[in-house]
Protein backbone atom coordinates (compact mmCIF):
# COMPACT_ATOMS: atom_id res chain seq x y z
CA UNK A 1 0.00 0.00 0.00
CA UNK A 2 1.31 3.31 -0.71
CA UNK A 3 1.58 6.26 1.99
CA UNK A 4 -1.16 8.40 -0.15
CA UNK A 5 -3.46 5.36 1.25
CA UNK A 6 -5.28 5.45 4.57
CA UNK A 7 -8.09 2.92 4.80
CA UNK A 8 -10.23 1.82 7.80
CA UNK A 9 -12.79 -1.19 6.55
CA UNK A 10 -15.22 -3.32 8.53
CA UNK A 11 -18.90 -4.89 9.23
CA UNK A 12 -20.39 -3.00 12.54
CA UNK A 13 -22.56 -5.19 14.06
CA UNK A 14 -25.74 -2.55 13.58
CA UNK A 15 -29.00 -3.97 11.02
CA UNK A 16 -28.98 -2.60 7.75
CA UNK A 17 -25.23 -1.39 7.43
CA UNK A 18 -23.17 -4.06 5.96
CA UNK A 19 -19.72 -2.13 6.06
CA UNK A 20 -17.89 1.29 6.95
CA UNK A 21 -15.20 2.40 4.74
CA UNK A 22 -12.94 5.64 5.87
CA UNK A 23 -10.48 6.28 3.80
CA UNK A 24 -7.70 8.68 2.22
CA UNK A 25 -6.79 8.26 -1.69
CA UNK A 26 -4.06 10.94 -3.32
CA UNK A 27 -4.12 8.87 -6.59
CA UNK A 28 -6.37 6.00 -6.71
CA UNK A 29 -9.06 5.61 -9.88
CA UNK A 30 -11.94 3.87 -9.27
CA UNK A 31 -12.79 1.88 -12.58
CA UNK A 32 -16.64 1.49 -13.12
CA UNK A 33 -18.02 -1.26 -11.28
CA UNK A 34 -21.56 -1.67 -9.27
CA UNK A 35 -21.92 -2.23 -5.74
CA UNK A 36 -24.87 -4.84 -4.36
CA UNK A 37 -25.66 -2.14 -1.79
CA UNK A 38 -26.36 1.88 -1.34
CA UNK A 39 -23.41 3.87 -1.21
CA UNK A 40 -24.17 6.44 1.47
CA UNK A 41 -20.80 9.17 0.40
CA UNK A 42 -19.55 12.09 2.26
CA UNK A 43 -16.12 13.65 1.49
CA UNK A 44 -14.22 15.15 4.34
CA UNK A 45 -11.34 16.93 2.31
CA UNK A 46 -10.85 17.42 -1.41
CA UNK A 47 -13.32 16.62 -4.52
CA UNK A 48 -14.12 13.41 -6.06
CA UNK A 49 -15.33 13.13 -9.49
CA UNK A 50 -17.20 10.40 -10.80
CA UNK A 51 -19.70 9.07 -13.45
CA UNK A 52 -23.03 7.60 -12.80
CA UNK A 53 -25.28 6.18 -15.78
CA UNK A 54 -22.75 7.84 -18.13
CA UNK A 55 -23.47 11.31 -16.27
CA UNK A 56 -20.34 13.10 -14.64
CA UNK A 57 -20.90 13.99 -10.86
CA UNK A 58 -18.88 15.39 -8.22
CA UNK A 59 -18.60 14.75 -4.91
CA UNK A 60 -17.02 17.18 -1.82
CA UNK A 61 -17.43 18.63 1.27
CA UNK A 62 -21.02 20.05 1.01
CA UNK A 63 -22.85 17.51 -0.41
CA UNK A 64 -23.93 13.86 0.92
CA UNK A 65 -23.54 11.58 -2.01
CA UNK A 66 -25.64 8.74 -2.38
CA UNK A 67 -25.05 6.14 -5.21
CA UNK A 68 -27.70 3.28 -5.99
CA UNK A 69 -27.14 -0.24 -6.10
CA UNK A 70 -26.69 -2.43 -9.33
CA UNK A 71 -25.77 1.04 -11.26
CA UNK A 72 -22.23 1.27 -12.53
CA UNK A 73 -20.13 4.00 -11.37
CA UNK A 74 -16.35 4.98 -11.01
CA UNK A 75 -14.39 8.13 -9.11
CA UNK A 76 -10.99 9.81 -9.43
CA UNK A 77 -9.32 12.63 -7.54
CA UNK A 78 -10.23 15.85 -8.39
CA UNK A 79 -8.10 17.97 -6.52
CA UNK A 80 -4.59 17.74 -6.43
CA UNK A 81 -4.18 16.19 -2.63
CA UNK A 82 -6.48 13.56 -3.37
CA UNK A 83 -9.37 12.69 -1.28
CA UNK A 84 -10.36 11.72 2.17
CA UNK A 85 -13.95 9.76 2.18
CA UNK A 86 -16.56 8.04 4.48
CA UNK A 87 -18.57 5.43 3.39
CA UNK A 88 -21.54 3.56 4.41
CA UNK A 89 -22.66 0.43 2.58
CA UNK A 90 -26.50 -0.16 3.33
CA UNK A 91 -29.40 -3.00 2.93
CA UNK A 92 -30.83 -2.51 -0.19
CA UNK A 93 -33.81 -3.04 1.41
CA UNK A 94 -33.09 0.12 3.12
CA UNK A 95 -34.22 2.35 0.66
CA UNK A 96 -35.61 -0.42 -1.76
CA UNK A 97 -35.10 -0.79 -5.68
CA UNK A 98 -38.70 1.63 -6.06
CA UNK A 99 -36.04 4.49 -5.57
CA UNK A 100 -32.61 3.31 -7.66
CA UNK A 101 -34.17 5.71 -10.78
CA UNK A 102 -34.12 8.75 -8.53
CA UNK A 103 -31.03 8.51 -7.02
CA UNK A 104 -29.53 8.11 -10.39
CA UNK A 105 -31.40 11.36 -11.49
CA UNK A 106 -30.37 13.14 -8.32
CA UNK A 107 -27.17 11.42 -6.72
CA UNK A 108 -25.99 14.14 -4.25
CA UNK A 109 -27.95 16.77 -1.60
CA UNK A 110 -26.97 19.48 0.12
CA UNK A 111 -28.31 19.10 3.05
CA UNK A 112 -26.67 20.03 6.48
CA UNK A 113 -28.79 18.45 8.85
CA UNK A 114 -28.36 15.45 7.18
CA UNK A 115 -24.59 15.73 7.29
CA UNK A 116 -24.51 16.49 10.74
CA UNK A 117 -26.42 13.22 10.97
CA UNK A 118 -23.95 10.81 9.10
CA UNK A 119 -21.15 12.12 10.82
CA UNK A 120 -22.85 11.18 14.02
CA UNK A 121 -23.55 7.68 12.64
CA UNK A 122 -20.35 7.25 11.83
CA UNK A 123 -18.92 8.52 15.15
CA UNK A 124 -21.60 5.70 16.98
CA UNK A 125 -20.90 2.54 14.13
CA UNK A 126 -16.88 3.66 14.92
CA UNK A 127 -17.58 2.68 19.06
CA UNK A 128 -18.16 -0.75 20.38
CA UNK A 129 -21.46 -0.78 22.13
CA UNK A 130 -23.36 2.24 20.76
CA UNK A 131 -25.04 -0.30 18.46
CA UNK A 132 -28.78 0.94 19.37
CA UNK A 133 -28.05 4.44 19.15
CA UNK A 134 -26.76 3.63 15.49
CA UNK A 135 -29.58 1.99 14.55
CA UNK A 136 -32.09 5.15 15.77
CA UNK A 137 -29.83 7.43 13.88
CA UNK A 138 -29.97 4.84 10.81
CA UNK A 139 -33.36 5.32 10.78
CA UNK A 140 -33.53 9.16 11.10
CA UNK A 141 -30.66 9.39 8.24
CA UNK A 142 -32.82 6.42 6.27
CA UNK A 143 -36.09 8.75 6.29
CA UNK A 144 -34.45 12.12 5.44
CA UNK A 145 -32.91 10.22 2.74
CA UNK A 146 -36.18 8.87 1.23
CA UNK A 147 -37.70 12.21 1.64
CA UNK A 148 -35.54 13.75 -0.75
CA UNK A 149 -35.70 10.60 -3.00
CA UNK A 150 -39.29 11.13 -3.44
CA UNK A 151 -39.39 15.01 -3.89
CA UNK A 152 -40.83 15.63 -0.21
CA UNK A 153 -39.31 18.41 2.06
CA UNK A 154 -37.38 16.25 4.25
CA UNK A 155 -38.51 17.32 7.78
CA UNK A 156 -40.87 14.70 9.65
CA UNK A 157 -43.20 16.11 11.52
CA UNK A 158 -43.92 14.86 14.96
CA UNK A 159 -45.58 11.84 15.90
CA UNK A 160 -47.90 11.92 18.72
CA UNK A 161 -49.00 8.19 19.55
CA UNK A 162 -48.74 8.40 23.38
CA UNK A 163 -49.73 4.61 23.29
CA UNK A 164 -47.03 3.61 21.41
CA UNK A 165 -44.61 5.42 22.88
CA UNK A 166 -45.32 3.91 26.19
CA UNK A 167 -45.25 0.89 25.37
CA UNK A 168 -41.86 1.32 23.72
CA UNK A 169 -40.79 2.50 27.27
CA UNK A 170 -41.68 -0.19 29.15
CA UNK A 171 -40.20 -2.59 26.55
CA UNK A 172 -36.60 -0.93 26.65
CA UNK A 173 -37.28 -1.03 30.54
CA UNK A 174 -37.63 -4.64 30.13
CA UNK A 175 -34.42 -4.88 28.26
CA UNK A 176 -32.19 -2.31 29.94
CA UNK A 177 -29.12 -4.17 30.71
CA UNK A 178 -29.47 -6.94 28.08
CA UNK A 179 -30.52 -4.42 24.91
CA UNK A 180 -32.63 -4.41 22.09
CA UNK A 181 -32.22 -3.76 19.13
CA UNK A 182 -34.56 -1.15 16.86
CA UNK A 183 -35.44 -3.81 14.52
CA UNK A 184 -36.93 -6.35 17.40
CA UNK A 185 -38.82 -3.14 19.18
CA UNK A 186 -40.25 -2.51 15.81
CA UNK A 187 -41.35 -6.46 15.04
CA UNK A 188 -42.67 -6.64 19.02
CA UNK A 189 -44.75 -3.67 18.52
CA UNK A 190 -45.79 -4.03 14.98
CA UNK A 191 -44.50 -0.66 14.18
CA UNK A 192 -42.14 0.85 11.54
CA UNK A 193 -39.06 1.55 13.65
CA UNK A 194 -38.74 5.57 12.52
CA UNK A 195 -42.28 5.76 13.37
CA UNK A 196 -41.07 4.10 16.71
CA UNK A 197 -38.36 6.99 17.49
CA UNK A 198 -40.27 9.89 16.15
CA UNK A 199 -43.38 9.04 18.38
CA UNK A 200 -40.95 8.26 21.43
CA UNK A 201 -39.07 11.47 20.97
CA UNK A 202 -42.21 13.18 20.63
CA UNK A 203 -43.78 11.62 23.60
CA UNK A 204 -40.41 12.17 26.13
CA UNK A 205 -38.64 14.70 24.59
CA UNK A 206 -35.14 12.52 24.03
CA UNK A 207 -34.58 9.44 21.78
CA UNK A 208 -35.09 5.98 22.71
CA UNK A 209 -31.64 6.15 22.75
CA UNK A 210 -30.43 9.07 25.38
CA UNK A 211 -33.18 6.76 27.80
CA UNK A 212 -31.50 3.56 27.71
CA UNK A 213 -28.24 5.45 28.27
CA UNK A 214 -29.91 7.58 30.99
CA UNK A 215 -31.48 4.45 32.34
CA UNK A 216 -27.93 2.65 32.86
CA UNK A 217 -26.15 5.34 34.26
CA UNK A 218 -28.84 5.76 37.15
CA UNK A 219 -28.55 1.97 37.41
CA UNK A 220 -24.47 2.15 37.23
CA UNK A 221 -24.82 5.34 39.81
CA UNK A 222 -26.67 2.78 42.26
CA UNK A 223 -24.07 -0.01 41.99
CA UNK A 224 -21.31 2.25 42.29
CA UNK A 225 -23.06 3.84 45.86
CA UNK A 226 -23.04 -0.01 46.45
CA UNK A 227 -19.18 0.12 46.39
CA UNK A 228 -18.76 -2.34 43.05
CA UNK A 229 -15.75 -1.37 40.67
CA UNK A 230 -16.44 0.73 37.67
CA UNK A 231 -15.33 -2.49 35.69
CA UNK A 232 -17.26 -4.94 37.31
CA UNK A 233 -20.57 -1.85 37.38
CA UNK A 234 -19.99 -1.39 33.54
CA UNK A 235 -20.75 -4.81 32.15
CA UNK A 236 -23.67 -5.49 34.89
CA UNK A 237 -25.28 -2.22 34.09
CA UNK A 238 -25.12 -2.89 30.06
CA UNK A 239 -22.51 -1.06 29.63
CA UNK A 240 -20.02 -2.66 26.63
CA UNK A 241 -16.99 -2.03 28.93
CA UNK A 242 -15.56 0.37 31.39
CA UNK A 243 -14.27 3.37 28.50
CA UNK A 244 -18.32 2.94 27.10
CA UNK A 245 -19.20 3.40 31.06
CA UNK A 246 -17.03 6.67 31.49
CA UNK A 247 -17.99 8.05 28.04
CA UNK A 248 -21.84 8.27 28.78
CA UNK A 249 -21.63 8.88 32.44
CA UNK A 250 -19.09 11.77 32.39
CA UNK A 251 -21.18 13.26 29.43
CA UNK A 252 -24.60 12.58 31.28
CA UNK A 253 -23.47 13.62 35.05
CA UNK A 254 -19.96 15.56 34.44
CA UNK A 255 -17.40 14.00 35.90
CA UNK A 256 -16.15 10.38 35.68
CA UNK A 257 -17.51 6.96 37.36
CA UNK A 258 -14.54 6.97 39.79
CA UNK A 259 -14.46 9.96 41.08
CA UNK A 260 -18.42 9.76 41.85
CA UNK A 261 -18.34 5.99 43.68
CA UNK A 262 -15.40 8.30 45.74
CA UNK A 263 -17.46 10.89 46.83
CA UNK A 264 -20.42 8.68 46.65
CA UNK A 265 -19.04 5.98 49.36
CA UNK A 266 -16.81 8.57 51.32
CA UNK A 267 -13.85 7.45 53.32
CA UNK A 268 -15.87 5.32 55.85
CA UNK A 269 -17.56 3.78 53.12
CA UNK A 270 -21.29 5.97 53.85
CA UNK A 271 -22.75 8.10 50.69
Amino acid sequence: MSTGQQIRVWSPPVSGITEVLHARFTEHAYPMHTHGSWTLLVVDDGIVRYDLDRHEHGAFRQVVTLLPPGVAHNGSPATPGGFRKRVLYLDPEQLGDRLVGRAVDQPSFDDTALRRRIDLLHALVAAPGDEFAAEVQLAVVRERLRAHLTRRTPQAPAVRDTRIARRLRELLDEHVVTGLSLRDAAGALHAHPTYLVRAFSTAYGLGPHQYVISRRVDLARQLLREGRPAVEVAVAAGFYDQAHLSRHFKRILGYPPGRYRSCATGASGHP
